[in-house]
């Protein structure tokens, strides 16, 4: 099982790589679909990556408790394609600079939240009755290439849209 260190490097990393990928694309092209299956602007890539962290943050506070994580049974009543669909939907009225922000607040809290967490928790059962240990729910939670790789899942995709862009029409920086 991966450690803590490891999936906050491995979560770290993919954070950065989103965030240099998206300075490269000029502001009139964040809002315009052409991401996630060619229906989700750069913006919504951002919305959708917020999202699942929070849902590891509710599913932690919720196994804490003792209880099953809202995001298990979102799942189980849905589907993760609905899912994606509603909160992409629920954040496509906000900027870019909130969208941002709200990933970043997101991105920060779920850091230090496994990083104060004792080893012995991330590896105990999720909860009482469950077999799987809080690291590897995690992990699938934020399921990419491999655990925790959920921002890498969409690099590709930005890097295409990088790569169409004329080096001279990409913002300085």
């Amino acid at each position: 099982m991966i450690t803590r260190e490891q999936a906050i490097e491995v979560l770290e990393q993919g954070h950065a790589r989103i965030r240099r990928l998206l300075k490269q694309i000029p502001p009139h092209l964040v809002v315009r679909p052409g991401v996630g299956g060619g229906a989700w602007t750069p913006k919504d890539l951002i919305g959708h990556l917020c999202s699942w962290e929070e849902h590891v943050l509710e599913a932690l506070a919720a196994w804490e408790a003792g209880e099953r994580a809202p995001i298990d049974r979102a799942i189980y009543e849905s589907s993760v394609a609905a899912i994606n669909a509603a909160e992409v939907k629920k954040r496509s009225r906000h900027t870019l600079s909130r969208v941002l922000r709200d990933w970043d607040n997101v991105h920060g809290e779920l850091i230090r939240t496994i990083r104060t967490m004792p080893d012995a928790r991330w590896e105990q059962p999720a909860t009482p009755r469950g077999r799987k240990a809080l690291g590897h729910r995690v992990g699938q939670l934020l399921v990419g290439p491999g655990p925790f790789q959920h921002a890498e899942a969409h690099v590709k995709e930005l890097e295409s849209l990088v790569g169409a862009i004329p080096e001279d029409e990409r913002p300085a920086g």
